[in-house]
């Protein structure tokens, strides 16, 4: 990896240590481990690969130029879950159990992180979702004396009510709502559909399917009758990509909108022509913006060899969840899970992020740290995601805040 790319992200990251240069690693009998956990193959590795990458170029940087945490290297413990909820609950325990990690960064799918969530709620070690916009995940343990599920995602209770704003501004009024059988697609048709009502209005049409499915015509020509004027897709980025081929089959002129799977080059690559001009809403775009940015997608692209970021939120949000993890060892400056809850929950520094600049990013009773402010709506243009409005490729360059 370029060596001045990896300095230039990481003395805009950590400018309070005063690195410009690699400081020489101390030795230390033992590290720092922290479990990763999300899919790194199947139809949602796109987004687990991502974020396992993200996460990794933060803790490269960190052990590097930070020399990891009082001495300690950190350590990653990385899991693949196979997006599969009775597997990756084997997969937690093992790293709680046998490999002693002191925090995860894990989630990329809503099923497996109810699956998994109440294992970290009852070991009483922090889990940050880096991925995974599931609703449930941050609110189930919301009013219990102690919640150790965090969160670095737009969850969807803040994503649906933007496509659906989105949508009404755009004229459409009629609906097709298609949602995979997933804890994901059935948290996200239940957001949509109270979005929809918050607006006076109720789908035209419904249409549930499982992960896997390779023909949606049916369900297609059904929501063409219904009168829909929008689909809005909640599945993940191969399922998405059956559902736009199934509409460019019927020469069915209608306007595909839906969550972030739609910005996923398994979406992208897998629909072709059929998923140009499809609107997606994204907390992170990847091109041109303001200097961290810029260098963590250079950085990504130098050490991953790719142009194209798979999935870039989850790259992003892995990348700032990983950061925001080692603020908060930092601050602790222990690691003793209750202490590093303690600190994430009462960051005192400002922490500069890919997707934003973090000041109080949770809080005791507030564990989200993303707000629908920061969302923009997306298009794929070319084979890529663009900004759909002038006006959010202008405000990319602007550094939007947490709504408090």
């Amino acid at each position: 990896m370029n060596r001045s790319c990896i300095t230039l992200l990481a003395t805009a990251i950590f400018p309070a240590f005063g690195l410009a240069a690699p400081i020489a690693a101390q030795a230390a009998e033992e590290t720092i481990k922290i479990g990763v956990y999300c899919p790194f193959t199947g139809g949602s590795a796109d987004m687990g690969i991502s974020a396992r990458n993200g996460i990794r170029l933060a803790i490269e940087e960190i052990n590097s130029m930070a020399g990891g945490v009082n001495g300690k290297k950190i350590e990653l413990v990385e899991r693949d879950d196979q997006a599969n909820p009775d597997f990756a609950k084997k997969v937690v325990e093992e790293m709680l159990q046998k490999d002693k990690v002191v925090a995860a960064l894990g989630v990329c799918n809503t099923g497996v992180g109810l699956a998994t969530i109440d294992i970290f709620q009852n070991a009483k070690v922090p889990l940050i979702v880096p991925v995974s916009t599931g609703t449930p995940l941050t609110k189930k343990f919301a009013s219990a004396p102690e919640n150790w599920i965090f969160r670095v995602s737009p969850r969807d209770e803040v994503q649906a009510p933007f496509i659906v704003a989105d949508a009404m501004k755009r004229g459409f009024r009629k609906v097709a709502l298609f949602a995979d059988t997933t804890g994901y697609g059935e948290a996200g048709k239940n957001d949509v559909e109270k979005a929809l009502a918050e607006g006076g209005l109720k789908p035209v049409s419904v249409h549930r399917f499982p992960v896997g499915v390779k023909d949606l015509a049916e369900e297609v020509k059904a929501a063409r009758a219904a009168g829909a004027d929008v689909v809005i897709s909640y599945t993940v980025g191969p399922e998405a990509a059956v559902l736009a081929k199934s509409i460019e089959k019927q020469k069915w002129n209608v306007q595909l909108m839906g969550s972030w799977p739609l910005c996923w080059r398994n979406f992208i690559d897998a629909a072709g022509p059929a998923g140009e001009g499809a609107l997606v809403a994204v907390s992170f775009v990847q091109q041109a913006s303001f200097q961290r940015r810029n260098a963590f997608i250079t950085a990504y692209q130098q050490k991953f060899n790719t142009a194209v970021i798979p999935a870039p939120m989850a790259a992003a949000q892995g990348y700032d969840a990983a950061l925001l993890l080692f603020y908060a060892l930092h601050q602790a400056q222990s690691s003793e899970p209750e202490k590093i809850k303690a600190a994430l929950e009462n960051l005192n520094r400002q922490v500069g992020g890919v997707i934003t600049t973090y000041k109080h990013p949770f809080s005791k009773t507030d564990h989200d740290a993303l707000t629908g402010n920061m969302l923009v709506m997306g298009i794929v243009r070319n084979g890529a995601v663009d900004y759909a409005y002038r006006d959010d490729a202008q405000r990319g360059f602007v550094i939007q805040r947490k709504a408090q």
